[in-house]
């Protein structure tokens, strides 16, 4: 067959290819955007992994943190602020101390999760941290290619994870076995759903925001998916595993 003598194919026109355009345009820079926030979240969890680790191997510093429980308290309410300020005046921050404030939190979270990865084997954290990463992943990508609306969703894991708090609090005195059983089930699968919601008003927020402001959501979208795998890694901890 002469291929030459076939009609050239269809062009489409200008108003046909300039939103089809627009559309590859958005998505790179979407991909882009999400990029950021997930290799900034990465490089926090390296970060809390890495303080862990070198606290752990401080017999000073160790037994400081964990005989001071002045310092101990001192350092969560420190965590609070660092989220409160990241959360609500994140567009008062410049892009750089905005990222450096996140890393500060990272630290301080290496350091008050220490005592908890004492209380378990090494094993036992290796197999969580891979079954977070797994469960993590799947509803990431989830949240991200899903064509429902998870804002609903998103608002009853809001007000469960509320509930879960005030829980907590009230099983730190009641202390009952069952309530914490029922309080760890409870945590995984909120933060499960947390996952898939917070992935998906990253990426719709990153079709609203400009070029300029990108870093700021970067980091925004990395402390959300960052307490979203914490909180899920520790819940699961509850359930995976083993004590010395």
């Amino acid at each position: 067959m002469n291929y030459n003598n076939l009609p050239p194919l269809p062009q489409p026109s200008a108003t046909q290819a300039a939103p089809q355009q627009n559309e590859w345009s958005l998505t790179a820079y979407m991909s882009q955007v999400m990029r950021k926030v997930y290799v900034k979240m990465f490089l926090g969890l390296l970060v809390t992994a890495l303080t862990s680790w070198f606290v752990l191997s401080n017999e000073t510093i160790l037994m400081t943190l964990v005989q001071s429980r002045g310092l101990l308290i001192g350092l969560c309410v420190a965590e609070l602020a660092l989220v409160f300020i990241l959360s609500m005046a994140i567009n008062k921050l410049s892009s750089p101390l905005a990222t450096l404030l996140f890393y500060v939190y990272a630290v301080i979270n290496g350091v008050t999760l220490t005592p908890i990865f004492l209380m378990y084997t090494m094993s036992s954290i290796a197999l969580t941290f891979f079954v977070t990463a797994g469960v993590f992943l799947a509803m990431s990508i989830y949240g991200y290619t899903t064509k429902s609306d998870l804002t609903k969703f998103g608002t009853y894991m809001v007000m469960a994870l509320i509930g879960l708090i005030v829980c907590t609090i009230i099983n730190i005195f009641w202390a009952n076995s069952v309530m914490d059983w029922i309080i760890s089930f409870a945590g995984v699968i909120i933060f499960i759903g947390l996952t898939a919601w917070d992935t998906q008003k990253i990426k719709q927020m990153a079709q609203e925001t400009d070029q300029a402001n990108v870093g700021k959501l970067a980091t925004l979208g990395a402390l959300s998916l960052y307490l979203d795998f914490i909180n899920l890694f520790l819940y699961l901890l509850r359930f995976l595993g083993s004590r010395d």
